[in-house]
């Protein structure tokens, strides 16, 4: 691969998925590309960026964007963001809620699914104050192909061993041969849709609580702040946008603040003001 060939792949997939590649990564672009090139029958990496250069969205350009996107998920991943919404934000929507009765969290890297299933197990651990509630989680990847999996709802042992107490595990799910598939309450509460951040998604409607952990980091700052900001729109006023211990809004935005009291928690800049830190909720999880 030239430089040339590298450097329109970079410009490339920064406008189509965000991703702002170093130079450093060409390895990573040629390590993850290669296969792409096998399995369209494309002789070396030259030709691929030759019929990038000239054709249209389909399969190919698809299948190139999804090859460099990061899928790495697990259960209950870095903890601390599902300890929040056990003992902060779900008690704050119950109480904020309650004439409604009615509560919509959005994942926006879904991957293959753990981090939204790993939400509904913890909404289900508190089903008692939220019996006739009507709960939604919309879970969104850029990858069709990692939605699919999610969709199934089947694991592997390594899979469910990262991060799943053996509780939840036996609780959840049920064994199919080597795999595990998560039961279809848990399934019936998440809906999955593909979505690229980069492309309007206000169609998705008014969020209680985002979670969007881990995907920031590969943007430029120019996405970063444009991503920020429809999102801030997505929110209920009083709703709360969760990223990843590496991302902030500081420096991007003035659209969202962070929470002074917890980590990684961002609120609208107008409603910041007003938030309230409520009582634990009391759960045996």
């Amino acid at each position: 691969m030239t430089e040339a060939d590298f450097a329109f792949l970079r410009d490339y997939l920064r406008k189509r998925s965000g991703l702002s590649l170093g130079v450093e990564k060409r390895y990573l672009v040629e390590s993850r590309l290669t296969p792409v090139c096998r399995r369209f029958n494309i002789a070396t990496l030259t030709d691929l960026v030759g019929t990038l250069r000239v054709s249209h969205e389909g399969p190919l350009e698809k299948a190139v964007v999804e090859a460099m996107t990061t899928n790495e998920t697990f259960f209950f991943r870095d903890r601390a963001p599902f300890d929040l919404f056990r003992d902060v934000l779900l008690p704050k929507a119950i109480a904020a809620r309650s004439p409604q009765r009615r509560l919509r969290i959005w994942s926006a890297a879904a991957s293959t699914g753990q981090e939204p299933y790993s939400l509904a197990m913890m909404i289900q651990e508190a089903a008692a104050q939220l019996a006739g509630w009507q709960i939604e989680i919309v879970g969104t990847d850029l990858s069709t192909e990692v939605l699919e999996k999610a969709r199934l709802g089947l694991y592997s042992h390594f899979e469910v061993q990262r991060g799943l107490p053996v509780q939840l595990l036996v609780k959840h799910f049920t064994q199919v041969g080597e795999q595990w598939r998560i039961s279809p309450s848990l399934a019936g509460m998440v809906s999955f849709r593909p979505l690229n951040l980069l492309n309007p998604f206000e169609h998705l409607g008014q969020f209680d609580i985002v979670y969007c952990r881990n995907v920031l980091i590969y943007f430029d700052a120019p996405t970063k702040t444009d991503v920020l900001e429809r999102i801030a729109k997505t929110l209920a006023p009083d709703g709360a946008l969760l990223l990843g211990a590496a991302e902030t809004v500081i420096g991007l935005t003035e659209a969202l603040v962070p929470d002074p009291q917890h980590r990684g928690l961002y609120r609208q800049a107008a409603a910041a003001g007003r938030t309230a830190v409520p009582h634990r909720l009391a759960s045996g999880f």
